[in-house]
Parts: C-alpha cells; structure tokens; sequence
C-alpha cells in the first residue's frame, strides 16, 4: 500500500522541513520512501511544496502524484498548485489561521487546525509547521508522533539546536488537536501508530 502527501504554503514556513520529518520518521519506522521538494524562484515568500510517497514495500518509478491521498496545507497563495493532483476524498489539513476558501476537491475530509495561532500562543511562532505536523500525524498515523519529534531532533541543524524544544511542542500540541486516528493511513495498524 502507497500513500502520498503534498505539502505547500510559503518559503520560510517550515514546509520543507515538515515534509523531512515526515519522510525520515517513516524511514525509520521500515517504510519506503520518496520525497521530491518542488520551490519557487525565491526562498522565503515563495512558493514552497513536496510531494512524498511512503509505502510497505518498493516504490514504483519517482512519482508525480495525480491523484493523492493527502494535503498539509500550511498557506493558500500555492493551493492551486496541489489541489488539481488530489484524489476524490482526500485527507486535507489546513491552517486554519490562514487558509480561508472552499477547498476544491471532490469528498474532500479537510481538518482545520490553528497552527500559526498555536504557536504564537506556545511563544515560537516560528513552529507553526511543527503544529500542523504533529495534528497531520496524530489523524492519519502515517508515522507515530515520537517517531516525527525523534526526525525532527535528526534534521534540525546544529546551530539551531536552540529551537528543538519548541519544535518538540509544537508537534506535540498539533497532535492533540485532532481525533488520533481520525483519517488513518494504514487500516491495520492504526491501533499501533496512535
């Protein structure tokens, strides 16, 4: 079984770290996997998305996902980047302090959660990817939400040490905003992930 997840939102986000995390928690956790970052011209403000397939077994050919499980869904200035490519259904979380559309895709099941207003509260309004992470792991349990704060504490460079803490937090308070397991990846061991 594959599934995917595009990510997007605005360079400086934390996007492209969220989408790492993601990727080296399910790594670690014996999962195939492909990530494949996709930027804008410019760092910060510009666009900003990944595309990772995580699957039980090998993986076909680098994928371009046209019909995707999933959405993290930090800003809407690049939603209609991602929204063509997901599947009828699909698991959409969005950050609620800022995205504020309909969101385009049929059946959709989108899952709204405060992220950048978390993290302002929690004092590290820089975390608000982290928090939207921690809510997209606790609902789908693609990965366990140890197994994304151990990631994290591997990719965070050295001299941002400083941070780990709050990132640690802020995933952690993402993963109590939504139902653990409420849109789980994985039907036969969602028991084991939450």
């Amino acid at each position: 079984m594959e599934r995917e997840v595009l990510f997007t939102g605005v360079g400086g986000q934390g996007v492209q770290i969220a989408s790492k995390v993601l990727a080296t928690a399910a790594i670690d956790e014996g999962r195939q996997v492909m990530l494949v970052p996709r930027y804008g011209g410019g760092m910060r403000g510009g666009m900003t998305n990944a595309e990772i397939t995580i699957g039980d077994q090998a993986l076909r050919a680098l994928p371009v996902a046209t019909s995707a499980w999933s959405a993290y869904v930090m800003d809407p200035s690049y939603w209609s980047t991602i929204s063509p490519n997901l599947a009828d259904g699909a698991v959409v979380v969005v950050n609620a302090s800022l995205f504020h559309q309909p969101v385009d895709v049929v059946g959709a099941r989108v899952f709204e959660v405060a992220a950048s207003d978390v993290a302002a509260e929690l004092g590290s309004p820089m975390s608000a990817g982290f928090v939207l992470l921690g809510a997209f792991v606790a609902l789908t349990a693609l990965v366990q939400v140890d197994g994304a704060v151990d990631a994290m504490r591997q990719l965070v460079p050295s001299y941002r040490t400083q941070h780990l803490e709050a990132n640690e937090r802020a995933i952690r308070a993402g993963a109590l905003l939504l139902p653990a397991g409420g849109a789980p990846a994985w039907e036969r061991d969602v028991a084991v992930a939450s």
